[in-house]
C-alpha cells in the first residue's frame, strides 16, 4: 500500500523576528540559532512570551502534550532573532540589524523563510514605498527569501496594515472576521493602492507554547496567523526546495479559499495547506 508522505519542514530554517524564544521541550534541539538585538544576551530566552508562542505555532512538535498541540512545521529549524523587549516594543534599528544578520548568516542555517509578526505604524503615509522597513524587507525578498509579515491588529478600518506588511513584495497575513477577528489590519495601502493583506489564516484563541515549563497558552492576533502561513511554506519548501519565493507566493494565491469577504480584508482568501502541498 502507498504510504502517505509526512511533511515536517525538516531541513528548512525559519527566522523568527520577535520577543525571543524560551527553550520549550516542544522545540527539542531545533533552535539552531538565537541572537538578541535588544540586550545582547546569549542563549535563548523570552521575557514576554509572544515569540515563544509564535515559534510554537510555527514549529512546535507537541512533545509536552503527547503530540496534541503541534505547530505547522514540527521538523523545521528555528532561528530566533530577538528584536522586541519584554513589553513587545522594539526599534526600527534593531529590526534592521536583524535583517542584516539574516543576509550575513542566512545560508549557514538554510534560512528560506522569515516570519515577522512585528508591525510598526507606517512612517510615510504619502509614499509608503519610501518606508525604511519596507525598503529593507524588500532587499530580503530580492535575496530570495520568503518573507511573511503580519497585517497588524489596528483594523478594521481601511488603510490599517502596519509596516513592513505594506510592502507589495512580501506575503502579508491577516485574519477573517469569524471568531472575533475584527481587529485584523486592512488594505488597501494608502498612497500606493497595493491590495493587502495577501492571505488570511486563523488567529483567535490559538493555543501554543508559553515561555515557562511545559505550558501552553492561548493568544490572539495576526501575529498568530503569520506563523501558520510561514510553517505551511516551510512544509512546501522541504518537499519542493527548488521553488522560488515568487513560486511560493503564486502557489499560495492559486490555492487560497475565497471567503466572500472584501479583498481589502481577505486578500486572495483563506490559507489552504492541503491544496498548496497537493496532498488532497
Amino acid at each position: 500500500a502507498m504510504r502517505k508522505k509526512v511533511y515536517t519542514g525538516k531541513g528548512i530554517g525559519v527566522a523568527v523576528l520577535d520577543t525571543g524564544i524560551f527553550p520549550h521541550i516542544d522545540f527539542g534541539s531545533r533552535i539552531r540559532a538565537f541572537c538578541d538585538f535588544t540586550k545582547g544576551k546569549t542563549g535563548p530566552y523570552d521575557d514576554n512570551g509572544h515569540g515563544t508562542h509564535v515559534s510554537g505555532i510555527l514549529g512546535g512538535d507537541g512533545a509536552a502534550s503527547d503530540g496534541r498541540y503541534k505547530g505547522a512545521a514540527p521538523g523545521c529549524s528555528i532561528i530566533a532573532l530577538k528584536v522586541l523587549d519584554r513589553f513587545g516594543n522594539g526599534s526600527r534599528e534593531d529590526v534592521l540589524r536583524a535583517f542584516r544578520w539574516i543576509v550575513n548568516f542566512g545560508q549557514i542555517y538554510n534560512i528560506r523563510v522569515v516570519n515577522i509578526s512585528v508591525g510598526m505604524p507606517v512612517k510615510n503615509i504619502e509614499n509608503p514605498d519610501e518606508d525604511i522597513l519596507v525598503k529593507k524587507v524588500e532587499e530580503l525578498w530580492n535575496a530570495g527569501l520568503v518573507v511573511v509579515v503580519a497585517a497588524g491588529n489596528d483594523g478594521p478600518a481601511p488603510h490599517t496594515i502596519t509596516s513592513p506588511g505594506t510592502s507589495r513584495k512580501v506575503i502579508t497575513v491577516g485574519t477573517g472576521t469569524e471568531a472575533g477577528g475584527e481587529y485584523s489590519g486592512q488594505g488597501p495601502v494608502l498612497g500606493s493602492c497595493v491590495c493587502k493583506p495577501d492571505i488570511i489564516a486563523p488567529a483567535t484563541n490559538i493555543l501554543s507554547c508559553d515561555n515557562h515549563g511545559k505550558s501552553y497558552k492561548k493568544r490572539s492576533g495576526t501575529s498568530m496567523a503569520t506563523p501558520i502561513v510561514s510553517g505551511t511554506i516551510a512544509l512546501l519548501l522541504s518537499n519542493e526546495p527548488w521553488l522560488s519565493n515568487r513560486d511560493v507566493k503564486i502557489r499560495l494565491m492559486q490555492n487560497a479559499v475565497d471567503c466572500g469577504m472584501a479583498k481589502s480584508r481577505q486578500g486572495w482568501g483563506l490559507l489552504n495547506p492541503e491544496g498548496m502541498l497537493r496532498i488532497k
